[in-house]
């Protein structure tokens, strides 16, 4: 059996458009919470923000599906275990942060004493999520995930930059083609199918 060398044109662009998504909130993240609070630059940084966060949510949802359904390309043989175990982990990881800090700012708006409404892109209406904002003293719960939130982004960013650093090991010092298993071809010739060994 043989599978791709290189991930497919839809992992490749949902991978880059979340990694523009992450940088751009976490940008968005640090910018806001220095403005003057409710002045109208931080009210719409904290509207985008909550935009491309719901974003982010729908694309790992997408991406996590799409890789269910389409067999991601083996890791280098020459790779010992640990790495392997590794790199694993660490995917495992991004998927978790990539769904759990969405889900954690939507329990952070859907909690806040402000009530703010979401409206994406300022086009579509955004409800808040079920059961947290029906309830009496959302104060302790509001508390609790703004914390799980801001926690969460530092991981991610820990997370990110250890991530990217592996990938230009593997490029510039293994001299292996991980990196460009993720990188558009932009019209190189695709490498022929790897054998998948049982």
């Amino acid at each position: 059996m043989t599978v791709a060398a290189r991930y497919n044109s839809v992992a490749i662009l949902v991978h880059w458009l979340t990694v523009i998504a992450i940088l751009a909130l976490l940008i968005m993240g640090w910018t806001m919470t220095s403005l003057p609070p409710g002045s109208p630059d931080q009210f719409k940084l904290f509207q985008l923000h909550k935009s491309v966060g719901i974003t982010v949510l729908v694309l790992t949802l997408f991406r996590a599906a799409w890789r269910l359904a389409h067999r991601p390309p083996p890791l280098p043989a020459h790779m010992p275990a640990w790495e392997k175990w590794a790199a694993h982990l660490g995917h495992a990881g991004l998927y978790a942060l990539l769904l759990g800090m969405p889900l954690t700012g939507w329990a952070v708006v859907s909690t806040s004493k402000f009530n703010i409404p979401t409206v994406l892109y300022g086009l579509i209406p955004f409800p808040h999520m079920p059961v947290l904002a029906d309830l009496e003293n959302k104060a302790p719960i509001n508390d609790v995930v703004s914390e799980a939130h801001e926690l969460a982004a530092w991981i991610l960013v820990a997370l990110v930059v250890v991530h990217a650093l592996a990938a230009l090991r593997h490029h510039f010092l293994v001299k292996d083609d991980v990196l460009l298993r993720m990188v558009p071809r932009f019209g190189r010739r695709a490498p022929a199918p790897a054998a998948l060994q049982d």
